[in-house]
């Protein structure tokens, strides 16, 4: 800032003026939190540089997003050990591509936002946790507060959720929050100034599209032509969406071993369309042997890097990796447990309930293990199952059963797959015998 801002030329009463702060006050801030610091005349009277009222004016404005003087002066604190002047901080969007996606270190004060607005969200407390994004997008780059605050408090609170530290409800409450505002981001892009579209959906029973729909946003903020088409998107009738749209890309992303399957349908499906495909997800982080059976281009395991792949994608023909195909084995495999799934299910209820395992708990079970078995047959490794396992505990921890039944409940149905799957079952048969023999090893 040139010198002239910083020279001390304003009395108490010009800036009681143009501020509105009582001189109570600004002497009380002074006092308490050392911000702002006016030099003296040589009569002892406070003169303050026109730096110093817009310190000031930078702390009501904080104080009308809703931070008490204490906090705010401790988030310009934070500001300055980054390096950063609070002053010049970005408080309205940059152009599309100036602004870089992620920064490195996004520093202690977007920490502290998170952790604040993780807070609000846990707490049901919605106008708190919108005051907190206000602040957010006041300091930093749109982008840098999705991926920075939005995605990462998203994920922590998921992250508890599955260890028990959080509610459905609570994950439900602070999605919705978050959606909300990364639509309304999205809606905002300008027109698109790059040729081409690109057409993004979650494959059919995929519901969670928060990370499809930031990249949508990313994407958008870099001049691309985006069209999402949220959630779940059905098969059907998706061949007149392609000649409908004529989408130089489809991009597709799936959380689950369950959404990996259907998305692998829709994969084919475009393939069979000559459609270009990228895809990527918790689920192929997780699992990285995914990425060789599905005929497109992996994003990568970080966001904030796909619209770089994307970019490479859409500037010209790139041959689709090698992909895996079914074998003969698994295919049969799939054929079979379909044929024997009721029958199995039927001997789960003779061998537990009986031991005090409720219908509801058994049905929700079977539901969920038969769902990731087909799609672990059809991805062709039922190893890929190994991951969902803790994810099946969680999932049943709100339906009534006895305590740490789960190992029980596999025990049981791997039983009851010996009895009803003749060799053709072999590779479900041979899974369910790992785990048992991997929990056996754990107790």
């Amino acid at each position: 800032m040139p010198a002239a801002h910083q020279t001390p030329c304003f009395n108490l009463k010009a800036v009681v003026q143009q501020t509105g702060l009582k001189p109570d006050t600004l002497r009380a801030w002074e006092r308490r939190y050392g911000l702002p610091r006016p030099k003296r005349s040589e009569g002892g009277h406070r003169l303050y540089s026109e730096r110093d009222i817009r310190i000031i004016k930078w702390l009501v404005s904080r104080q009308r997003e809703g931070l008490r003087i204490k906090r705010a002066v401790d988030l310009w604190r934070s500001l300055e050990a980054e390096g950063l002047d609070p002053l010049n901080a970005p408080a309205s969007s940059p152009s599309p591509v100036s602004v870089p996606l992620a920064p490195q270190a996004a520093g202690n004060a977007i920490a502290r936002l998170r952790d604040d607005w993780i807070a609000a969200s846990l707490a049901f407390d919605e106008q708190g946790a919108e005051q907190v994004l206000a602040q957010a997008f006041a300091l930093y780059p749109p982008e840098t507060v999705c991926l920075e605050l939005l995605q990462k408090g998203i994920a922590h609170i998921g992250q508890g959720c599955y260890q028990d530290e959080a509610t459905v409800q609570q994950e439900h409450f602070a999605s919705a929050l978050a959606m909300r505002r990364l639509e309304a981001l999205s809606l905002a892009t300008p027109a698109p100034t790059r040729p081409g579209r690109i057409l993004t959906g979650g494959p059919p029973d995929e519901e969670h599209t928060f990370g499809l729909l930031l990249l949508t946003f990313l994407l958008r903020r870099q001049g691309w032509d985006v069209l999402y088409l949220g959630a779940s998107v059905p098969l059907a009738r998706m061949e007149a969406t392609i000649t409908a749209v004529q989408p130089r890309l489809v991009i597709l992303a799936a959380q689950q071993i369950v959404t990996a399957a259907t998305l692998l349908d829709m994969a084919r499906l475009l393939q069979h369309e000559r459609v270009p495909v990228a895809f990527g997800g918790r689920v192929f982080n997780l699992v990285p042997g995914l990425r060789d059976r599905i005929p497109g281009h992996f994003l990568g395991e970080r966001l904030e890097h796909a619209p770089q792949v994307v970019d490479r994608l859409m500037a010209g023909p790139h041959p689709q990796p090698p992909v895996e195909s079914l074998t003969e084995a698994y295919r049969q495999a799939g054929d079979h447990y379909r044929e024997r799934q009721a029958h199995i299910e039927v001997r789960l209820g003779q061998t537990l309930r009986p031991v005090g395992m409720a219908r509801e708990y058994l049905n929700k079970a079977n539901t969920a293990l038969a769902r990731n078995i087909l799609a672990a047959l059809m991805l062709g490794d039922m190893g890929f199952l190994d991951t969902e396992v803790d994810w099946l505990a969680c999932l049943l921890r709100d339906y009534p059963a006895p305590a740490d039944s789960l190992p029980d409940y596999l025990n049981a149905y791997y039983q009851a797959a010996k009895v009803h799957l003749d060799e053709r079952g072999h590779p479900i048969v041979a899974w369910l015998a790992e785990l048992m023999d991997h929990n056996a090893r754990h107790e």
